[in-house]
């Protein structure tokens, strides 16, 4: 509700015990929610084949209109979660009961081992280090 009104900041993600630690895999969790609102503060496309109209029309008062290939066409473009199975339960259980903590720490640890960030340009990395410099110094660290 808050980045709908327009609040554009996210404070603690991956932070645990009120922030006295953090966690890889919440961090993961998080970033796919963040990732989530971001989708959603960008707006729903309101159109005819979006409303489909025709089709609850056809469909009739008190049916379902949610097995509709329509609805779950833009369901499924419309909330796009990485972590969360939604699966029927018989079906997660027979799959191996893996919950969205499990699967983010398996991505969290694979991101650890596999991600090989670009390195920043020279003169890029200079400005970072004046900054943290002027920084150090402005508060006695230096």
């Amino acid at each position: 509700m808050a980045a709908l009104a327009g609040a554009n900041l996210i404070y603690g993600a991956g932070m645990t015990e009120s922030g006295v630690t953090f966690d890889y895999a919440q961090y993961v969790l998080d970033n796919d929610m963040a990732r989530m609102v971001k989708q959603t503060v960008q707006g729903i496309p309101v159109d005819d084949e979006t409303l489909a109209v025709d089709d609850i029309a056809a469909v009739g008062p008190f049916k379902d209109f949610l097995s509709l290939d329509a609805t779950l066409k833009h369901m499924r473009s419309q909330s796009q979660p990485r972590f969360m199975d939604r699966r029927v339960r018989e079906d997660w259980e027979a799959a191996g009961a893996r919950d969205a903590y499990a699967v983010a720490r398996e991505a969290a640890v694979r991101i650890l081992e596999e991600h090989h960030p670009e390195p920043l340009d020279d003169g890029v990395a200079q400005q970072i280090d004046a900054v943290v410099t002027e920084a150090e110094e402005h508060g006695g660290v230096r």
